[in-house]
């Protein structure tokens, strides 16, 4: 990591900014804090190279208006959501609008870590082709049925909805949600979710 980076971490919570910015710097990782997107955006200018780590939900701009705002401003700065379960339709907007990636709390320390390394490293376009190619193999093997399935659970909707759409119990859906998780080598449905827009699922 370049030693003018820095990770700029943004909530309105002072004892979550100021828990994150002590991991981060107790992992090598020098982390500034912000109140606010805005308070971000009034020092963005004198900002070099980094990575945001913002919630999505803050009074005044949220995280994905702060990541389109830093779109619309042509910086590129890798940007990493933090969301509530409530929240994860939120997330998937934000990765459809370009965010690095996506945490759901609670998340442990190493995953929050991996994350910012992972966008830090600045992977080359041979090396991120590879990973997407490995997630498309994964998702190759899932049944046209558990591909509807993935696609319900990524845009939000409930088991409930899902099996209403599919003309199926919820109890299938249940079942074909577990084969899913299986398939992908999942952990939860949050990283399931990441790993299917990293895939491209949703631009099939």
């Amino acid at each position: 990591m370049p030693s003018e980076s820095w990770i700029h971490v943004i909530d309105d919570d002072e004892a979550v900014r100021d828990s994150l910015a002590y991991l981060l710097d107790s992992a090598n990782m020098p982390a500034r804090t912000y109140q606010s997107a805005v308070a971000f955006l009034e020092v963005i200018d004198s900002i070099g190279a980094g990575c945001v780590v913002t919630d999505v939900r803050m009074p005044g701009m949220s995280g994905i208006e702060l990541l389109r705002e830093l779109k619309s401003r042509g910086f590129a700065l890798p940007l990493i959501v933090i969301t509530g379960h409530a929240d994860v339709p939120l997330a998937v907007e934000a990765m459809r609008a370009g965010a690095f990636d996506f945490l759901e709390k609670p998340f442990a320390d190493d995953q929050l870590l991996d994350s910012v390394r992972r966008a830090m490293t600045a992977p080359t376009d041979q090396s991120e082709s590879q990973e997407q190619a490995s997630i498309r193999a994964k998702l190759s093997r899932l049944s046209p049925r558990e591909r509807q399935v993935l696609r319900g659970l990524v845009i939000g909707k409930l088991n409930k909805t899902i099996a209403d759409d599919l003309g199926i119990s919820s109890r299938t859906v249940e079942v074909y949600r577990a084969n899913v998780m299986t398939k992908m080598q999942a952990a939860s449905i949050s990283e399931l979710v990441r790993l299917a827009m990293r895939g491209g699922l949703l631009k099939d």
